[in-house]
């Protein structure tokens, strides 16, 4: 059937749809002549690599869409990759829109914005940047060079309307709100804040050393200073910006590592010649694609979202389609893009570097899916000696803490996938327990964590765990099961024993110790559930009890109110250290003066 279908396939450029027996689709590709394309997938297999032979095999079906164009075509792949997620095809899911800053140049008082999306409304924009931090730290640079307005009054519609703020006190803002500088001169600001922003250093250089020169002139001596510290500023931050060419041009560079299923393309964004951000899309399974074919999709699927197109985009492989991306990008951006696959010179250069940034993250991903490898390895070790019917996903570990039976508080510790999900942490303060009864304090805790109630009343609390780990001994077993036995819950419960020197020695059933080999991964992971549940049950208890103390005795000290209460802690951290603090130590925290240091030390006096 299928080289019937193959036979009829047209010459045109369009889209393939491949399905595997279920008529799922399986891989979505884009062609210049369709039947060329789909033919090589089934001609001359001994050619292919065995990633594509397993794409191959499991090919049940096809189906194509002829298109009028190549870039047509791009665009549709795009589409339908985005809408099927096809196994064998990779997936951006990094679908945020990055950052921009946003000059509203064609208003009386410009802006500087921070937004994620470009529109047609005249302001100029800048970017795209990598990260949030990244723009930021362009942000406080900008203002701190040029001291624009750091607030968000509306110009000239609050001018004069309150006292310019700390910033202009600080020497930080020339404070348009105060009328003191003309919606002429801010706009020039913002210019020379275009050129800053666009990479024409060497042009705002030059006239800002002469407007110093005709400043000191003219004993003008606050505005050359001005421009000196601006001259200043935009020096240091040239030297630590890398120059990638002299050409001042706009260009992203895309360099892509493939490796067995993982692989990873970092875009470079070079703006005016200066390498502004990196950004790293890590792909961890890329199924039968090749480094060619990775690019192929990363750059259709990437280039038809909301993101700023350069005038140049430099690839490190051969797709095959850079006329039609290219033609694809130059519509979007409104004149001419060229896609360059660099060969030698700077250029290339600027290529090997991404490339060699993207090697270094599919090697990080190696190492993590190593490491995951590892978690699974113990998870299995552990379900194995323990004989259990499933690989625990989710464990669950409760432990007690309290000082001589006072503050009673039990601890939640969670489990996913062998990592700790501290979002499903859970601490509880015991209600129903006085003195020191930790079985009592593990009946209520369960109780409270397993009732219908309290599952329906929180979202996470309704995930049941596949293992539940007591950290204790026989006694701590046997209560978890009588619990779960009322509640009619069915989990297998074990408990989690120590050696005389508070080291985790084993797991514990009914009939006794379960062996787990002394170095493998199961006693590993048992280890550090065991260690995490303890540190958070003691953390709470701390917690409770240093409030307790804070209200108990501090609260009955005179002249010693909430905020002197509080900042008390803030600098000792406990009450103890305060008890010990003399006269100088005390005053020196906030609020706390030689009268108020004199009532403490009398109040701890009998203590002492």
């Amino acid at each position: 059937m299928l080289e019937e279908k193959i036979k009829m396939l047209p010459d045109n450029p369009g889209v393939y749809i491949m399905k595997n027996k279920d008529g799922k689709i399986i891989y979505v590709g884009k062609a210049k002549v369709l039947k060329n394309r789909v033919k090589q997938y089934f001609t001359n297999s001994s050619n292919h690599t065995p990633k594509v032979k397993a794409m191959v095999s499991n090919i049940h079906d096809f189906e194509y869409i002829l298109c009028d164009s190549e870039m047509e075509a791009l665009v549709l792949e795009c589409n339908l990759i985005k809408e099927h997620a096809p196994k064998y095809n990779i997936l951006l899911k990094d679908g945020k829109h990055y950052p921009y800053i946003k000059l509203t140049v064609n208003e009386e008082y410009p802006k500087m914005l921070f937004v994620r999306r470009i529109e047609k409304d005249g302001a100029k924009y800048f970017g795209p940047y990598p990260t949030g931090f990244s723009i930021n730290e362009t942000f406080d640079i900008v203002k701190d060079i040029f001291k624009i307005a750091h607030c968000k009054k509306s110009f000239p519609r609050d001018m004069g309307k309150e006292r310019p703020c700390l910033y202009y006190s600080m020497g930080k803002c020339i404070a348009p709100c105060s009328g003191k500088i003309d919606s002429v001169e801010y706009k020039r600001l913002f210019d020379e804040i275009d050129k800053f922003l666009s990479g024409n250093d060497k042009e705002l250089l030059d006239r800002l050393e002469k407007e110093m020169k005709e400043a000191a002139a003219n004993f003008e001596f606050e505005k050359a200073a001005i421009c000196r510290d601006r001259i200043e500023a935009l020096r240091n931050l040239a030297e630590k910006q890398k120059v990638l060419n002299a050409k001042n041009e706009d260009a992203d560079i895309l360099s892509v590592c493939v490796e067995d299923i993982l692989a990873s393309v970092e875009l470079f964004s070079v703006r005016g010649g200066k390498l502004i951000g990196s950004h790293s899309f890590d792909i961890k399974s890329v199924g039968t694609l090749d480094e060619a074919e990775v690019l192929s999709d990363f750059t259709d699927q990437y280039y038809t979202d909301d993101v700023y197109v350069p005038k140049t985009v430099y690839l490190s492989h051969s797709t095959g389609f850079e006329d039609t991306l290219a033609e694809f990008l130059s519509q979007k951006r409104g004149n001419k893009v060229s896609v360059v696959v660099p060969q030698r010179g700077d250029r290339r250069s600027m290529v090997e570097m991404a490339l060699k940034n993207a090697k270094h993250n599919v090697e990080k991903m190696k190492t993590a899916e190593i490491k995951e490898k590892m978690k699974m390895n113990s998870l299995l070790e552990l379900a194995q000696s323990l004989k259990l019917e499933v690989i625990p996903d989710r464990i669950e570990s409760y432990d007690i803490s309290h000082t001589a039976g006072e503050e009673n508080v039990a601890a939640m510790a969670v489990f996913k996938n062998g990592k700790p999900s501290k979002r499903d942490y859970r601490i509880f303060k015991i209600n129903s327990v006085k003195g020191a009864n930790d079985i009592a304090c593990l009946k209520e805790t369960l109780t409270r964590r397993f009732t219908h109630e309290e599952r329906e009343g929180d979202g996470k609390f309704s995930e049941l765990p596949d293992l539940i780990l007591m950290d204790g001994g026989l006694a701590q077993l046997n209560c978890a099961k009588e619990v779960l036995g009322e509640l009619g819950v069915d989990i297998p419960v074990f408990g989690m024993v120590k050696d005389d020197r508070h080291r985790t020695r084993g797991i514990l059933n009914e009939q006794g110790e379960v062996y787990l080999k002394p170095t493998g991964g199961a006693i590993r992971l048992v280890t550090y559930i065991q260690d995490e549940v303890h540190k958070t049950a003691i953390e709470y208890h701390r917690k409770r009890r240093e409030k307790k103390m804070l209200g108990s005795e501090l609260e009955n000290i005179e002249g010693i109110g909430e905020a002197k209460r509080k900042a008390l802690m803030l600098h000792f951290k406990s009450i103890e250290k305060i008890k010990k603090a003399s006269k100088e130590e005390l005053c020196r925290v906030k609020g706390i003066r030689e009268k108020n240091a004199l009532k403490i030390i009398q109040y701890f006096a009998k203590d002492r």
